[in-house]
């Protein structure tokens, strides 16, 4: 086996990893919102759905990043010319709205 083969490998381990975790983050912060809405609501938890909004949104932004780094380790395992422009395009889309996911949340009070 050649050090190609190992490098693909490795490669192909945190290309799942990142995907894994930016899942997770997204899933995680889209649970403990629901939770957080149900406190404040039902239990009438000292939440507010700003500081929910601020933290769901956090967890997004972040899960965003790790698939990034994902999309960037695939492209160069296989580094064709329309996988280069796929990454940019997806990299663009995926930071355009991570920056207004958290101006968002900075800039407007939601409550």
């Amino acid at each position: 086996m050649t050090f190609a083969y190992y490098e693909g490998l490795v490669l192909d381990v945190f290309f799942t990893l990142f995907n894994i975790m930016g899942s997770f983050l997204i899933i995680y912060g889209g649970l403990r919102a629901m939770l957080d809405v149900f406190l404040l609501e039902v239990l009438k938890k000292p939440y507010s759905y700003q500081q929910v909004r601020k933290e769901l949104t956090n967890k997004i932004v972040f899960g965003l990043e790790f698939f990034i780094a994902a999309d960037v380790l695939e492209t160069v395992r296989n580094p064709t010319q329309e996988e280069l422009l796929l990454l940019g395009m997806v990299v663009l889309i995926r930071t355009v709205l991570g920056y207004f996911l958290s101006k968002e949340v900075t800039e407007y009070e939601l409550d």
